[in-house]
């Protein structure tokens, strides 16, 4: 492999992961920066650094000159370590997929509960009434107004739900990157709800309508690339995404006769594979 491509919190993670895995040091490769990190407003809409690291074409050759050097004095052995290689790559690959697999199935059962703030319900239920005065309201309306944003923060609740609506022309700033920062206020608003509650209350923060408007381009996307994967026989590996949207793109193709869904990684940089069947 000659080039890697990485995320990382900031520019310098992201070089370091990706030059272990192409066991080079710094000096031997060029770095192209293809999104910097930020911190955003108050560690709200924060986004992930991602790079290009790739072998400077001068050692690319000299490695190849090595190897052509190394492989004429003992031709007949070196003929067979390809393949033992590649023995060992599958089953390594076929390992690291099992893994995978292990890591989804106890992700779904045991990590339920402890990412319920990241559950987003996008169609509201029929019993809402309207609320001026709780806690995770007043909350989200001060957050904007100290941000200094033209929006109008609304909200509505039962027992087990709120749900908070904003609007306005500076709506988009709340809503961020993909999501972002609206994702970061709502995690906020439900620990102000729900601090020192012994009943969990579902706290959704919506911005015009962005995720029911979100989950149809999910979809869409879901829909797109599994066609991709049919089409060319080959894996697609999705941008990192949060656990919802990830969710969304599972449950999209779940009846999909040809293709099937997993995800790898680790926070915050999992992802979903779509593959075939």
């Amino acid at each position: 492999m000659d080039y890697s491509e990485k995320w990382g919190k900031d520019v310098d993670e992201a070089v370091t992961l990706a030059l272990l895995e192409l066991k080079l040091s710094i000096d031997e490769v060029d770095i192209i920066v293809l999104e910097e990190s930020s911190k955003g407003f108050f560690g709200l809409g924060s986004k992930l650094a991602k790079v290009r690291v790739e072998k400077k074409a001068a050692e690319s050759k000299k490695s190849e000159r090595t190897e052509e050097t190394r492989k004429k004095p003992n031709e007949e052995k070196e003929v067979q370590r390809p393949e033992k290689q590649t023995q060992r790559s599958e089953k390594q690959e076929s390992f690291n997929e099992k893994q995978a697999d292990r890591r989804d199935r106890k992700d779904s059962k045991e990590s339920q509960k402890r990412r319920r703030h990241e559950k987003v319900e996008v169609e509201k239920p029929e019993n809402l009434v309207e609320t001026a005065d709780h806690p995770a309201l007043v909350f989200v309306a001060e957050l904007a107004k100290k941000m200094e944003l033209e929006v109008e923060v609304t909200a509505k609740k039962n027992d087990d739900s709120i749900y908070i609506d904003i609007e306005g022309e500076d709506s988009g700033t709340i809503i961020g990157k993909r999501g972002q920062t609206l994702d970061s206020i709502q995690y906020l608003a439900s620990l102000v709800a729900n601090k020192g509650k012994e009943n969990y209350l579902r706290v959704v923060v919506d911005a015009e309508n962005y995720r029911s408007k979100r989950e149809k381009t999910l979809e869409q996307l879901a829909e797109r690339l599994a066609g991709k994967v049919i089409k060319s026989k080959k894996t697609v590996r999705l941008e990192p995404m949060n656990p919802y949207e990830r969710k969304v793109i599972h449950a999209k193709l779940q009846d999909n006769g040809k293709v099937t869904t997993r995800s790898e990684g680790e926070e915050p940089y999992r992802r979903v594979v779509i593959e075939l069947k």
